[in-house]
């Protein structure tokens, strides 16, 4: 691996950084509090071209390579402090978009994968339901039965991420529900489809301008054409946006816990304290250098991942390593964040405490922490 950046992906990088300083950071407390999806903001990461980094010009996109994709949603994240907007985006893109892209036959990328890129349609994923955790994500009771022009789907999908503000959602539903995971196929149901409500935002910890809620399916009819891949093919396509946003999906956090430490390091020097800096305290001096570490140790995992995906290699170790160390490494670092700020890293007006109720969803969303430990063991061999 190649750990040199080359001057124009640096170019790229200061580019993204100075948008989303600039564009995005307006208003973050407020949004946060009332958990207000930024609908502006997004639209000007679409016209800025971040829903389309990874994906071919033909359908709107940059086109760039996984190495340079990650770089720039590292970007994204030491550049806002929002750490909802850069998930939202970048949970749309692993999933919803890689789904389409892999998937999708040319006129389902054409017509779904070029709007989600533009931003004129903003796309939901559809596994999680009440019984069935994401951990165990084909446990699932929503059904899809076969008509003379298509699929009847009934059930339900929970805590799904854009899910009361999406204009249509993949969804994944049984078809074939006698032979388990492997009768389990993937459909674009859009929104206005007679049969398919939405709920509203539900509040939560963390990540609060991240709209999350249910999808409802009552007798939902779908076209046949609306069908993504082939019956059955849900696995394989469920598997390929797992692999793709557990490997990706911290992207942006890696870049915000390098802004954490940025912010660190000017407050320590700052901050006196029996005559002299605070930073001159080992206590406080090693909690920057775990920060560090960390923040080393985690940007190794991701670009290893995207050099993988780069030459078109297995990731699903190193996919499933990334998400457990950044997402754990992210929460101990916000927290050496806000006890160095004391106080004011505490209470809300200096946007301190927010990193941390952000982080702490990591260990749960794409699989948790301990289902990552047990996919790392069984590709260790252990039976």
């Amino acid at each position: 691996m190649n750990f040199s950046w080359s001057q124009a992906q640096l170019a790229l990088k200061q580019q993204v950084i100075d948008f989303a300083e600039k564009e995005l950071n307006h208003q973050v407390s407020e949004r946060e509090r009332n958990n207000v999806f930024p609908k502006a903001e997004w639209q000007k990461c679409a016209d800025f071209g971040i829903l389309g980094f990874a994906f071919d010009e033909k359908y709107g996109g940059k086109g760039y390579d996984p190495i340079t994709s990650i770089l720039l949603y590292e970007a994204l994240g030491y550049g806002s402090s929002d750490n909802g907007l850069p998930y939202s985006l970048t949970s749309q893109i692993l999933s919803t978009q890689v789904s389409i892209n892999a998937f999708g036959s040319e006129p389902q990328k054409d017509h779904y994968l070029s709007k989600l890129i533009k931003g004129e349609s903003i796309g939901a994923f559809g596994i999680t339901e009440p019984d069935s955790a994401g951990s165990d994500s084909f446990n699932m009771r929503t059904t899809a039965v076969k008509t003379d022009k298509g699929y009847i789907i009934n059930g339900e999908k929970h805590y799904i991420s854009l899910a009361p503000v999406c204009n249509f959602a993949v969804v994944f539903a049984a078809t074939n529900p006698q032979v388990g995971r492997w009768g389990i196929t993937a459909f674009i149901v859009e929104k206005g489809s007679e049969g398919f409500t939405t709920s509203e935002v539900r509040d939560k910890m963390g990540m609060r301008s991240t709209p999350m809620g249910n999808l409802y399916f009552e007798n939902c009819f779908v076209p046949e054409e609306n069908r993504l891949g082939k019956e059955g093919a849900g696995l394989s396509l469920f598997t390929t946006a797992m692999e793709s946003e557990r490997g990706y999906i911290f992207a942006c956090q890696v870049g915000r816990m390098e802004k954490q430490l940025e912010l660190t390091v000017q407050f320590v020097n700052e901050r006196k304290s029996s005559g002299q800096s605070i930073g001159k305290f080992q206590s406080i001096s090693n909690r920057v250098a775990n920060m560090r570490m960390r923040l080393e140790t985690s940007k190794l995992l991701l670009y290893k991942v995207a050099y993988l995906d780069s030459v078109n290699q297995p990731l699903a170790r190193e996919a499933a390593a990334a998400k457990l160390y950044i997402s754990e490494a992210f929460v101990e670092s916000s927290m050496d964040f806000m006890r160095i700020h004391g106080s004011r890293g505490y209470v809300t007006e200096f946007e301190i405490e927010r990193d941390l109720r952000d982080s702490m969803g990591g260990l749960i969303y794409s699989g948790t922490s301990d289902i990552q430990r047990n996919i790392l063991a069984k590709l260790e061999g252990v039976k």
